[in-house]
C-alpha cells in the first residue's frame, strides 16, 4: 500500500511540473467564484462560476463528467471538447480527484435530468499531492479516521453535518443563556490552584513568573469570585482539561459551560434546566425524541426527581449513613468494582454508584439529595444537613450535568476543603486542593447563588457516538513510525 501511494504521489508531482511548464500556476492566490454550488443547482440556463474539490471523474475522449464539491453541496460539471479551447482541454489529464478547480459555464439539465455546468472556462486552484482514500467512508479503523480527521471530513458528509449540529448546539445554549439575561464572561485557563471538580489536573510551568500553574479542571471558582464581585447572572463556555482516562464519556480536553445565578437555589435550577435542555435538544436535533444505543429517549416528558440515598438503598441494599469506608471497600471487592487505596467514604460510594447503579438509570432525570461527603462545594439542606442541595442530570447511565445551591458559608467551606486536602494527602489525586484565595473571596460575602455545569458530553449523547468522535482533533497516542 505504501509503495502504491508513493507512486501516485510521484505521478502528481510530475503533473505539477507539467502544469508549470505550460505556464499554469497549480496554486494561484485568487478565485473568481460567484456562487456556491447549493445555489447554482437552482440556476438553470444561467452562467455561473463555481469552485470546489474534484470528487469523481467519468467519461473520456470528447466528453467527460466530473463531480465538484464545495461545503454547500456537490454538482456535476461537463467538459465537451468543442466547448473549450484545445489548451484547456489538454489540462484535464493533469487534474486528479482531490484537486480544487474553478469552472465557468451555463447550468443545464442532462438527458438523465441531472443539473450540471457546461464548462466554458477552467482554472486549477490547488493541485493535491496526496490521493484521497477511495474507501475512506466506512473504514473500520477509527484510530486512522480520527488521526487523519481532515480526510474523514472530506469523504464523509455525515461527519461534517454532525459538526454543523455541534455549532447549532452551542448556539442554542448561548442564545438560551443570553435570552434569560446571563452575561457571557471569560476566566483564566491557567490557575495557581485548580478546583471546582473531582479531577487530576495537568501542570505546566510559567517561565516569566517562574512558578507552576495548572490547566483548569473547571470554570467554577473564578466564576464564583465574579458573583462575589457583584455580577448576578453570568456564564462561560470554555475549554477545561482533566488528566483522566479515555472512554465513551470522557476526554482530557473539551468544552464546558457553567453558569452562576445569584439569589436563586437548586429548585430554581431544576425548573430552568429542564426548559433549557429541551430547547437545546430540539434546536440541535429537530425534535424532542432521540435514540441512544437503540433506546428511545423522550426529552419532552416531565423529568423525574430521584433521591440519591434512597436509590442506593433500593439498588445496593445499604444505607449510606450507616456504613463506613471498610464496608465500602469490602462491598466494592465483592461486586468487582475497582477502587484505589486511601479513598474517603464519598469517593468510594461514587465509584460504586457509577459502576453498579447509574448504568440502570434511563431518565432524563434529576438525581437529588446527594450526601455532603460527595459535594464539597454545595450547600447543605436545612431539614437534613447530611445531604446537599445538589442535582445531577442523568440519562441512560450518563451524567450530563451537575448543579447545586452554592456553598457561601466561608467557615463551612474552609472545613470541607481542609477535609479534601486530607484526602489528597492520603492518596486521592482527584480530591479538591485547598484554595485560600477562594475562601478569602467568600469571606467578603457571596449572596445565595445557584450554579450549574455541563459539557459537550450532552452533544455526544445526542449524537449517540463516543465523545472523541464528536471533537475535530481528539488527543491520540503517538503515531508509530
Amino acid at each position: 500500500m505504501g509503495q502504491a501511494i508513493d507512486k501516485l504521489i510521484e505521478e502528481r508531482l510530475e503533473k505539477i511540473d507539467k502544469l508549470r511548464e505550460k505556464g499554469v500556476d497549480p496554486y494561484p492566490a485568487s478565485c473568481e467564484r460567484d456562487v456556491e454550488i447549493e445555489k447554482a443547482l437552482r440556476m438553470i440556463e444561467k452562467k455561473v462560476v463555481i469552485a470546489g474539490r474534484v470528487m469523481a471523474k467519468r467519461g473520456h475522449g470528447k466528453i467527460s463528467f466530473w463531480d465538484v464539491e464545495d461545503e454547500s453541496g456537490r454538482m456535476q460539471v461537463c467538459f465537451k471538447k468543442d466547448e473549450i479551447d484545445e489548451a484547456t482541454f489538454k489540462l484535464l489529464e493533469l487534474i486528479d480527484i482531490g484537486d480544487f478547480i474553478q469552472v465557468e459555464g451555463e447550468v443545464f439539465k442532462t438527458k438523465a435530468g441531472e443539473v450540471s455546468v457546461l464548462v466554458g472556462n477552467l482554472k486549477i486552484l490547488t493541485k493535491a499531492i496526496r490521493p484521497l482514500a477511495d474507501k475512506w467512508h466506512g473504514l473500520k479503523d477509527t484510530e486512522e479516521r480520527l488521526r487523519r480527521r481532515y480526510v474523514d471530513l472530506i469523504m464523509d458528509r455525515d461527519v461534517r453535518e454532525m459538526f454543523r449540529k455541534k455549532t447549532r448546539f452551542w448556539k442554542a445554549v448561548r442564545d438560551c443563556m443570553e435570552g434569560e439575561g446571563f452575561m457571557e464572561v471569560e476566566t483564566p485557563v491557567l490557575e495557581a490552584v485548580p478546583g471546582g471538580a473531582d479531577a487530576e489536573p495537568f501542570v505546566t510551568h510559567h517561565n516569566a513568573l517562574d512558578r507552576d500553574f495548572y490547566l483548569r479542571i473547571s470554570l467554577e471558582l473564578h466564576l464564583k469570585r465574579l458573583i462575589v464581585g457583584g455580577f448576578e447572572k453570568i456564564f462561560e463556555i470554555g475549554r477545561v482539561f482533566r488528566n483522566e482516562g479515555i472512554d465513551a464519556e470522557h476526554l482530557q480536553d473539551y468544552t464546558q459551560m457553567e453558569f452562576y445565578w445569584a439569589y436563586a437555589d437548586y429548585n430554581d435550577l431544576m425548573e430552568f434546566l429542564e426548559k433549557m435542555c429541551k430547547d437545546v435538544v430540539k434546536k440541535t436535533t429537530g425534535g424532542l425524541v432521540t435514540r441512544k444505543g437503540g433506546k428511545k429517549i423522550d426529552w419532552g416528558k416531565e423529568w423525574e426527581r430521584v433521591d440519591y440515598v434512597e436509590l442506593l438503598k433500593k439498588e445496593l441494599g445499604f444505607d449510606f449513613f450507616e456504613i463506613d469506608e471498610k464496608f465500602l471497600y469490602e462491598f466494592a471487592k465483592k461486586h468487582g468494582v475497582k477502587v484505589e487505596k486511601g479513598l474517603g467514604k464519598g469517593r468510594l460510594t461514587d465509584y460504586i454508584y457509577k459502576k453498579l447503579v447509574r448504568p440502570k438509570l434511563l431518565g432524563p432525570m434529576f438525581l437529588i439529595n446527594i450526601p455532603t461527603e460527595l459535594s464539597p462545594l454545595s450547600k447543605k439542606k436545612k431539614d437534613n444537613t447530611k445531604v446537599t442541595e445538589r442535582l445531577l442530570i442523568v440519562c441512560d447511565g450518563w451524567e450530563l450535568g451537575n448543579g447545586f445551591s452554592e456553598l457561601n458559608d466561608p467557615i463551612d467551606q474552609r472545613e470541607r476543603l481542609e477535609k479534601q486536602e486530607e484526602l489528597r494527602e492520603k492518596g486521592d489525586k482527584e480530591a479538591h486542593m485547598f484554595d485560600e484565595d477562594f475562601v478569602r473571596a467568600l469571606e467578603y460575602g457571596m449572596p445565595p447563588t445557584a450554579g450549574f455545569g455541563m459539557s459537550e458530553r450532552l452533544f455526544t449523547f445526542l449524537m449517540d457516538r463516543p465523545m472523541r468522535e464528536t471533537v475535530f482533533f481528539p488527543p491520540m497516542k503517538e503515531e508509530a513510525k
